[in-house]
């Protein structure tokens, strides 16, 4: 079998403006159809099939996750990719300031607790790990030379108080939920949002209990974007989770303000990321 022919520059760049294009769209709450946009994109590009672009949106989402930037939800980063496409996104950052702005608007937006009413298809499976790769490492995800400025949105968004507050808020909405379903309206009654009643600093956020009755510690992390983005913990949570691993759980939320989902980690953190050992941000 022929190996494909490499990518020109004119394909790359043709490629990052649509994907950008289509991430400015997402991350301004805009509508956009991404078939219409592949297609659009076929007529630039050289013989290209619709499955080549799928993998070269995978690889531009690898480049913005691993610069701290967010990327569109569906097109899981895959990091086999060339140094060059780095450049590239970073030359578009660059000549288009407005980004900035809108990524910044973004992650900094308030929310509010959803109204889920049924919880049946609310819980997923987590992200598979997935097997290390040359492009993945710290220097990588902290080296942001856009524009001179380093803005780390996954941290931003990490800040972002009221977004933490709505995604403990539905937490305890679906934990009555399950234990309600499970005929444990007593322990229902007894669940506790513990980081409004104590503080913050017990490395969990809410006490609610197995259908035994054991204590579950569940710490909630909230992202309004892809299932795979990363998450910050602090070193008090990575300590309690590995104190009380049968009875610590992870629970994160992602694509929050538009279809919320739920998955879990239960136990020992690093049983399921890797962390970074200085800002301990958890990666899939």
């Amino acid at each position: 079998m022929a190996k494909p022919e490499s990518w020109s520059a004119e394909e790359i760049i043709n490629t990052v403006a649509d994907y950008m294009r289509m991430l400015t769209l997402e991350l301004s709450g805009q509508n956009y159809n991404k078939t219409e946009h592949r297609r659009r994109l076929l007529t630039k590009l050289k013989n290209r099939s619709e499955a080549a672009i799928e993998l070269k949106h995978q690889n531009i989402s690898a480049v913005l996750a691993n610069l701290g930037y967010v990327w569109i939800p569906g097109y899981k980063p895959r990091n086999n990719y060339q140094q060059a496409l780095a450049q590239f996104i970073e030359g578009w950052v660059n000549e288009h300031p407005e980004f900035d702005q809108i990524s910044l608007a973004a992650v900094n937006q308030p929310a509010v607790m959803p109204e889920i009413p049924d919880f049946s298809k609310f819980r997923v499976q987590p992200p598979a790990p997935r097997a290390s790769q040359v492009n993945e490492s710290p220097e990588a995800y902290t080296a942001i030379p856009t524009s001179g400025i380093k803005r780390d949105y996954v941290a931003r968004e990490a800040r972002n108080a009221a977004l933490g507050l709505a995604g403990e808020q539905l937490i305890l909405e679906y934990e009555a939920f399950r234990l309600r379903q499970a005929g444990k309206k007593t322990l229902a009654n007894k669940i506790e949002h513990i980081s409004d009643t104590q503080g913050d600093g017990l490395g969990y956020d809410i006490l609610s209990f197995e259908e035994n009755g054991k204590e579950r510690f569940i710490e909630v992390k909230t992202t309004a974007f892809a299932k795979e983005m990363p998450f910050f913990a602090s070193r008090n949570e990575i300590n309690f989770a590995e104190a009380r691993s049968d009875q610590f759980y992870l629970y994160r939320l992602f694509e929050f303000k538009k279809s919320p989902k739920l998955f879990e980690l239960q136990g020992d953190l690093k049983k399921h990321c890797t962390l970074d050992p200085v800002s301990y941000i958890c990666r899939f």
